[in-house]
């Protein structure tokens, strides 16, 4: 399990994502309520220069950010900041390279945490 200092510093990773989210919604015109994967990627800048075509990648927990959902909540990913895992060959899509790169330090132990929200949030639905 990390540490308190690491949850501390994913706590900050997911405050700041969802910071950004807001400013891509309001920047992109997606603060109406719609999907924000729905967002014009030609108008989404530098930070989504090649965005997958909407339904073409199909990554695990319905491309929701495995960090986002270790914390209980749903973040939308469109797949373009992605990681394969070498022992399953399953797809987890990310909302950011933060996002990427804190999973990354142990993404067997954050995989666990998101499957188990995953069920939870699923049952709430």
């Amino acid at each position: 399990m990390p540490s308190p200092a690491r949850l501390i510093t994913v706590s900050a990773a997911l405050a700041v994502l969802s910071v950004a989210a807001c400013q891509v919604r309001a920047a992109t015109g997606t603060d109406n309520g719609t999907d924000a994967s729905q967002a014009d990627a030609a108008h989404a800048g530098i930070w989504k220069a090649v965005v997958p075509a909407q339904g073409v990648m199909h990554g695990e927990f319905g491309n929701d950010d495995p960090i986002g959902l270790t914390a209980g909540v749903r973040i939308r990913a469109d797949c373009s900041i992605n990681w394969v895992d070498p022992d399953e060959g399953r797809l987890y899509c990310f909302s950011s390279a933060t996002s990427l790169a804190v999973f990354l330090e142990a993404p067997h132990a954050y995989l666990e945490k998101a499957r188990a929200q995953w069920r939870r949030l699923e049952g709430s639905d």
